[in-house]
């Protein structure tokens, strides 16, 4: 089977730091291109340039470009205020296949043929049409190495590349938003076990994440517009007026809000619903299995991680303790330099800086 993309990048697993130039992030949604460059300093990285760029409705769609011409000239336009030519670039985990395998041998090269051999048993697709990584997890185990890995159909791999290369974008790797996500937020060397939810517009992905790898993930196909539509319809505002009630009432009680905070939980509530299944089947595996250690927290990050009252409501309801995250964990200590947005806007910039993170920190 060829291994088609294999020859220019990694799918998911980044190289040494000292074989990539620095380069730009860059993360496309539904609504916008999002691009980060990081600058070294004698005290540590920080963010240099940061840009995002709207798309025309419709223009990407669950992963897919759709407005082809839209698409690469709103990266024209965001490399070009980027300053830079080469970048790492994000896959849709909607799109992505994670996996668990064990292999024979002793170097990648063994693992991948291995893998390779059964692929048609791990990832539903056909072979010839996937294009896939992996990394080792914990050490050999009857002769066997421990593996996870991340699949894509080709397809979806060979268009996003054939848009950047229009785009007269280099393409230094490719990885799905779980992996970025993780290494922005989790420092290096950090072995624990994290539930990461990223809370965005229209959809919420969830991934555990062990040492800094994802190990399971999932997008939900509700995110903070839902609660959006809910104030809307509750106090019959516009979408602009309802946003503004969501950003300061958020899902805290008060007296008097009983009948606003049913309508905002009611949609909460599907999301906490769908993370807490997959929590517990996690949890009862790590009860289970040596395999799998339990999760011991939860970091929420997104466009919509900021609702007043949402880590409060997920800690109840989850039973580990849950936080909004540090998009900056990996970089030069915020007593050294300011960022050009808030905190609230940061936590939407999570999968961006761990791309820019590519070239500096494993």
């Amino acid at each position: 089977m060829s291994l088609g993309i294999r020859e220019r990048f990694e799918i998911a697993f980044a190289p040494p730091r000292y074989l990539l130039p620095p380069a730009a992030g860059i993360d496309i949604s539904l609504s916008s291109i999002k691009a980060v460059t990081l600058a070294s300093t004698s005290y540590g990285l920080l963010v240099d340039k940061i840009i995002d760029v709207r798309l025309p409705a419709g223009a990407f769609s669950e992963g897919e470009v759709i407005n082809r011409f839209a698409v690469v000239e709103a990266l024209k336009n965001v490399m070009h205020q980027a300053g830079a030519e080469v970048a790492h670039i994000s896959l849709p985990e909607s799109k992505s296949y994670l996996f668990e395998t064990h292999a024979p041998g002793r170097t990648k090269e063994e693992w991948r043929l291995s893998v390779e051999q059964h692929l048609d048993e791990i990832i539903p697709l056909p072979p010839e049409e996937t294009s896939f990584d992996i990394v080792r997890i914990g050490k050999p185990e009857n002769g066997e190495q421990p593996l996870a890995g991340i699949g894509f159909a080709r397809r979806i791999v060979d268009e996003t590349l054939s848009v950047f290369d229009e785009a007269g974008i280099t393409a230094l790797s490719l990885e799905s938003e779980t992996f970025s996500t993780a290494r922005a937020l989790l420092p290096h060397g950090d072995d624990s076990t994290v539930l990461i939810i990223d809370f965005g517009r229209t959809t919420t992905k969830i991934a555990i994440v062990a040492g800094r790898i994802p190990r399971f993930a999932t997008t939900i196909n509700i995110g903070g517009h839902a609660l959006t539509l809910a104030v809307q319809k509750h106090f019959g505002v516009t979408e602009a007026e309802a946003r503004k009630v969501k950003t300061e009432r958020g899902i805290v009680s008060a007296p008097g809000n009983e009948d606003y905070i049913a309508a905002m939980l009611s949609t909460v509530s599907a999301v906490k619903d769908e993370i807490e299944r997959r929590l517990e089947y996690w949890q009862s595996r790590a009860a289970l299995s040596s395999a799998h250690e339990p999760v011991a927290r939860a970091i929420l990050v997104g466009g919509n991680a900021s609702v007043r009252g949402l880590p409060e409501y997920l800690e109840g309801v989850l039973h580990i303790p849950v936080s909004a995250g540090d998009v900056f964990t990996n970089l030069a200590p915020r007593a050294y330099w300011l960022p050009e947005f808030d905190y609230a806007e940061s936590l939407a910039y999570a999968t961006v800086i761990g791309l820019a993170l590519r070239s500096h920190v494993p």
